[in-house]
């Protein structure tokens, strides 16, 4: 490596890769079946930044399919409380009713 391209290494910018592009990276190696030589060299990646985020993707893997479940549950979950609020609002509202009902009755029976 001369010194000139020592020096352009230095001071070239990191790149920063967006979530899609590394899963889209990753799919090619892993569906696709591209050696990580290649994508390291196509994308100018050092190879230990290509199994970083190989590892982090497996060690997240299961969470994208617990997220689904888990946010239906809690849907589910506040849904049910919302409910449950309003069932007591409204048995609220019956009680006192029915208290002004037979205070009413009363009345009407005192005249």
């Amino acid at each position: 490596m001369t010194a000139k391209e020592d020096l352009t290494m230095a001071t070239a910018k990191r790149r920063r890769f967006t979530g899609e592009e590394k899963a889209a990276i990753l799919r090619r190696h892993l569906v696709e079946k591209v050696p990580v030589s290649n994508l390291c060299d196509e994308y100018g990646l050092n190879p230990t930044v290509f199994y970083r985020w190989q590892q982090t993707l497996f060690e997240h893997a299961a969470a994208a399919f617990e997220r689904r479940s888990d946010a239906r549950e809690q849907r589910l979950k506040r849904e049910v409380e919302a409910l449950t609020a309003r069932l007591a609002r409204k048995d609220e509202v019956i009680g006192e009713i029915m208290a002004e009902h037979v205070a009413l009755k009363k009345g009407v029976g005192a005249i």
